[in-house]
């Protein structure tokens, strides 16, 4: 057998030997995937909230709108559209009468955070304090598939309480979600900052 036969022996048999260890394997799908969104830069307006409840303003992005505005007797719900980041900010105001029941709406506003605990990889918060405004309260990020990745709750410590919490429409997947979330994550800081009581 001279050299050149038996480097071609050799060439064959790994062809065969990658035919053979392909031809058995079925396909895998590629797992579900998410557009990338090409969103704008950040730009915001004044935006109030009133109702016979309570009011508040702070600064919004151009691209969310109000969906909703109910008053009850001692509650109020707002719903935002996120617009292109296909999702809602929910907003409950309550009024409330001694310190008890502020505690009570706080440790409401904790649970609801905890019951994500599951899911989450991490849970982080900032707390919020503006003395001047008489604004008070705690910004939650939840990192993970979790089903809402921000929540917050401000008050007065007085009388007014107000509660948020972020929903896309869409599964969760933190990884592909992420650059939208790092885009609301602006936003909702913007919010927090600006946010006051009328």
């Amino acid at each position: 057998m001279d050299k050149g036969s038996g480097s071609s022996l050799i060439y064959l048999m790994i062809w065969a030997l990658a035919f053979i260890a392909c031809g058995d394997k079925k396909p895998i799908p590629k797992p579900y995937c998410y557009l990338r969104t090409n969103l704008p830069a950040h730009n915001y307006m004044p935006f109030e909230v009133k109702n016979n409840l309570l009011s508040y303003q702070f600064d919004a992005s151009n691209l969310y709108s109000l969906k909703q505005n109910i008053a009850a007797k001692d509650y109020g719900f707002q719903e935002f559209d996120l617009g292109p980041l296909n999702g809602s900010m929910l907003v409950y105001s309550k009024l409330f009468n001694s310190r008890d029941s502020l505690i009570k709406l706080i440790n409401v506003a904790n649970d609801l955070v905890d019951e994500h605990k599951i899911k989450a990889d991490r849970i982080d918060f900032n707390q919020l304090i503006f003395n001047d405004k008489k604004v008070f309260g705690t910004f939650f990020t939840l990192k993970g598939n979790v089903a809402t990745n921000y929540q917050f709750y401000l008050t007065d410590s007085v009388s007014r309480f107000v509660r948020g919490e972020i929903l896309l429409n869409c599964r969760p997947n933190y990884d592909s979600l992420r650059p939208s979330l790092d885009y609301l994550k602006v936003d909702l800081e913007r919010m927090m900052n600006s946010f006051k009581w009328n």
